[in-house]
């Protein structure tokens, strides 16, 4: 007696939990290893300016194993940048500082800056990952403070970065001076945008055209990204969206944690806002949540940007 066939539904289904299978691994096992540079460049800065390379990275929510993740990062460090730009979430565990210690101290003496992610306050916490294509995500448990007076004595004190959580700073970088504002967390609201004209009206830029002005945030809402551009920043930083994490091939991100365009939450864009429009570099990160170890197509990556000189005034 012949055997029946398989019904078509069940070969259907085996074939999607194969494709299924194969996507985890793919993403678990492999993809969120391949760590990448990405290289780009932005007319950004005041007319007549050399070059500036800036290394932007951003969410590694680092844990005190990953070993690898603390090796690329620090590997980074013989590309020679000119500066540095973190926009945050770099703690992963409550002993995730011993991880950042390993990939950044091959930066001291490397010009930079910083601001937070809710991630360099606040521990992770295990959550369905569908939510997030309900809007951004909310905190409803207690959370595990983490080390952040350790973090910001490491980047300040040991590296020589500058604080820019709702602050202002003028860096020094080589024979020339770099003006950055930035604010705290937006995704949490730490964000304080009233803070920034006096701060930075105190770098004192009234006769300075020829100086820089660069804004960094960790989570690029648009209500940030705005105020940015009202106050004068010449090329924007951000962090936050992880890229989608996980995305569709030949498609982009699904989502991004915050109200920025899905197509502007990774990689090289224009902010336009108020007629002006400037270069927005939003990072995809080179990390996830510990609680979420995955990549699909959206790999792990840092920014090589080379700011160049603008034909015409901002």
């Amino acid at each position: 007696m012949n055997a029946r066939a398989p019904h078509p539904a069940f070969i259907a289904l085996g074939a999607v939990g194969a494709v299924g299978a194969a996507c985890a691994v793919w993403g678990i096992g492999i993809e969120r290893y391949l760590f990448t540079v990405r290289e780009a460049t932005a007319a950004a800065l005041p007319a007549g300016s050399a070059p500036l390379r800036v290394l932007h990275v951003s969410d590694a929510h680092m844990a005190p194993w990953q070993r690898r993740k603390q090796q690329w990062l620090a590997s980074l460090a013989d590309l020679e940048p000119d500066l540095v730009v973190n926009t945050g979430d770099n703690l992963g565990h409550r002993d995730g500082l011993d991880g950042i210690r390993r990939a950044f101290e091959p930066f001291a003496g490397t010009p930079g800056v910083f601001v937070h992610g809710s991630n360099d306050v606040h521990g992770p916490t295990a959550k369905n990952p569908l939510l997030y294509f309900a809007g951004p995500s909310k905190r409803h448990v207690k959370p595990e403070h983490l080390d952040t007076a350790g973090l910001d004595a490491f980047f300040t004190e040991e590296l020589g970065w500058a604080d820019l959580n709702n602050a202002a700073a003028r860096v020094r970088v080589g024979d020339r001076d770099v003006d950055f504002f930035g604010v705290n967390d937006a995704h949490r609201h730490w964000d304080d945008l009233g803070a920034l004209p006096p701060a930075i009206a105190e770098l004192d830029r009234r006769d300075d055209a020829a100086t820089p002005l660069l804004g960094v945030t960790h989570a690029p809402y648009q209500r940030v990204l705005n105020g940015f551009t009202d106050l004068g920043a010449q090329a924007i930083f951000g962090g936050h969206t992880h890229g989608g994490q996980v995305c569709l091939p030949f498609y982009g991100t699904l989502v991004a944690n915050c109200d920025i365009p899905l197509g502007q939450a990774k990689g090289l864009s224009t902010w336009t806002h108020g007629g002006r429009s400037i270069p927005l570099n939003v990072s995809a990160g080179c990390g996830h949540s510990i609680y979420a170890p995955v990549r699909f197509a959206c790999r792990p990556e840092a920014t090589l940007l080379t700011l160049t000189a603008r034909d015409t005034p901002a």
